[in-house]
């Protein structure tokens, strides 16, 4: 055929899948390899290592018998910032109500204006512009400046 050019176009883009329990079942990751997945993820912030050393063999495995070539990303889980306690037990956080992170505040003296933070250097890793979720991601802020030991945050997602 004249117009077809002599080889396939080469795909500049890659498949990844997570791995975790699902992947595990039975066939599910030979199915995922044998459909062009080209790097499974390996989430370190949930499972054993033991888990996931049985999951890259099991990957290295059935890639080898599919002659597939199989990459491995290891996701590391950043640093978890922990913030101090609120005076009155739990607040709520409002949508679109301001919020300080004070590095200098006592820690029980937290409020639904402000609170603590154990992470001293917070106001040196952030900038307006900047997301910081809290409670896992349940809570979401927005950075809206940072002037001495303060983060000042909008509330994106209260909670």
């Amino acid at each position: 055929m004249p117009n077809q050019p002599p080889h396939p176009p080469i795909r500049r883009t890659k498949i990844v899948a997570t791995l975790g329990p699902a992947s595990d079942r039975e066939g599910v990751l030979e199915a995922m390899i044998a459909a062009g997945v080209d790097v499974v993820r390996l989430n370190f912030s949930h499972g054993s290592p033991d888990d996931h050393r049985q999951r890259l063999v099991r990957v290295r495995e059935i890639a080898d018998r599919l002659g597939r070539s199989v990459a491995a990303l290891g996701d590391l889980q950043g640093p978890k910032i922990r913030i101090a306690r609120f005076a009155e037990g739990a607040v709520e956080l409002a949508e679109g109500a301001p919020f300080v992170l004070d590095m200098a505040l006592d820690g029980n003296a937290g409020d639904a204006t402000r609170v603590g933070c154990d992470y001293r250097q917070l106001i040196d890793d952030v900038a307006p512009g900047d997301r910081l979720l809290l409670d896992d991601g349940r809570v979401v802020l927005d950075v809206t400046a940072v002037e001495g030991r303060e983060v000042h945050t909008r509330v994106v997602v209260g909670g």
